[in-house]
């Protein structure tokens, strides 16, 4: 049975590269949209692009922080996976310290 350490990691890593394809997908879908601008009066086409760009603004930064929470998930699933086997090694080393230090000292 995969220990529950391991799942953690596994989701986590899923989760994390799940974001970033999304993540990645929405830039792409944003960024080939073309917005046209004519200038016929520089008022009003200044207060018609304040709402694109104010949306435009906070797209920017739904897709930063995606990418942002994508990217750690993903560092930290990798970790967990990572840093397991290392783990189960130390352990047993010390386990097996303990076991000979002990029959040294009861020969």
């Amino acid at each position: 049975m995969i220990d529950k350490a391991k799942i953690s990691g596994y989701a986590v890593l899923i989760i994390g590269v799940a974001l970033l394809v999304f993540t990645f997908i929405n830039a792409y879908l944003f960024l080939i949209g073309v917005l046209s601008i004519s200038i016929v009066d520089w008022v009003a086409e200044l207060g018609a692009l304040l709402g694109p760009l104010v949306e435009t603004c906070i797209r920017i930064m739904y897709l930063g922080i995606m990418g942002w929470i994508g990217a750690l998930l993903t560092k930290r699933g990798i970790e967990f996976l990572t840093k397991l086997p290392r783990k189960a090694k130390e352990e047993a080393k010390k386990k097996t310290r303990k076991k000979s230090a002990n029959e040294g000292k009861k020969s």
